[in-house]
Formats: C-alpha cells, structure tokens, sequence
C-alpha cells in the first residue's frame, strides 16, 4: 500500500517528467488497439504508481476507467489530465454516484464550468456539495431553474432556492 503523501510525490514526479514509472505505451497513445488483454485486468494488476501515471498521463479508455478506481487519489489525479475532455468532466458531473470530491474540483474550475452543461449537471446532481450548487443556479436559463424547482431528485435545499428564483424572476409565478 502506498501512502498518500508517497502518491502525492509520485503525481508531481509524473507531471516534470522525472518519474520512473513504466506503463504500456498503448495505455498513454490514442489509437486503435488489437488483440490486447482486457484493460480491467490490465488495470487491476497494475501497481499504485503506475495507475497514478496512467491517471496523469493516460488515454481516454484509460481516463473512463480510472475515474471510477477505488482509490481516491486515483481519482482526483484523472482531473489533472490535460487531455480530459469536456466530455468526459459532464460524464462526471451527470454522475449520481461520483465522488463528491471531483464534483467540487469540477465546480472550482473557471475553465470547466463555462460550458452551460456542466454546470447544469452539477446543480441537478444530488452529490454536488450544496454551496457548490447554490453557486451555480443563477447562471441556469429560466426553464432550467423552474424544472430544478419542481424536481424531486434534488436536494430540498437546492429545489426551494430554485423556487424562490422562479417567483422572483419576471413573469415568474
């Protein structure tokens, strides 16, 4: 078992390039793949090191697997992938059993809650701390907010907020 500060320095030795750790090549490229052992298994059977490279340096197939790996660190790592896409940070936010630790690195980045989407989903989704998701409501277009505030798979917090919103905005009723 490697300890959390170990993991911590094995991330930053990852991301200067001056790491030691040897992953798949396959694993890191895009590309098609053929005749290759299931990467589950390939992932389940790598070391705590190696799944921290892979999580930092990996491709998408590699990301999709990894962000939904047992250890937490692992998970957080995927984020700081330069190559994660808006794509896969909605997957996240749309999530009903995502950590709420990545729903919060999701919501405290500028860059990714441009996009309208994601912002949404981590208002409507009932893992995303509450702050977080009061933070983000006012941006959400009117009949966004008035479906919030008539949903029952949002937190009560967030639906009565949603319904104050509703009655103040204009024509709101």
């Amino acid at each position: 078992m490697v300890a959390e500060a170990d993991e911590d320095r094995i991330a930053e030795a990852v991301e200067a390039g001056k790491d030691d750790v040897v992953v798949p090549p396959s694993l890191v490229d895009d590309g098609p793949r053929q005749g290759e052992q299931s990467l589950v298994l390939r992932l389940r059977d790598m070391s705590v090191p190696q799944r921290i490279k892979l999580a930092l340096r990996g491709n998408r197939e590699a990301r999709v697997h990894l962000i939904r790996d047992t250890n937490a660190v692992i998970r957080r790592l995927v984020l700081r992938n330069p190559r994660v896409t808006e794509d896969e940070l909605l997957a996240v936010a749309k999530t009903r059993t995502a950590d709420d630790e990545l729903l919060r690195m999701i919501a405290d980045n500028r860059d990714w809650t441009k996009s309208y989407q994601i912002r949404h989903a981590l208002v409507t989704n009932p893992k995303t701390p509450i702050t977080m998701a009061l933070k983000l409501m006012p941006s959400l277009m009117d009949r966004d907010v008035r479906r919030i505030a008539k949903s029952k798979n949002v937190p009560v917090t967030i639906a009565s907020q949603a319904k104050r919103m509703v009655l103040r905005r204009p024509g709101g009723s």
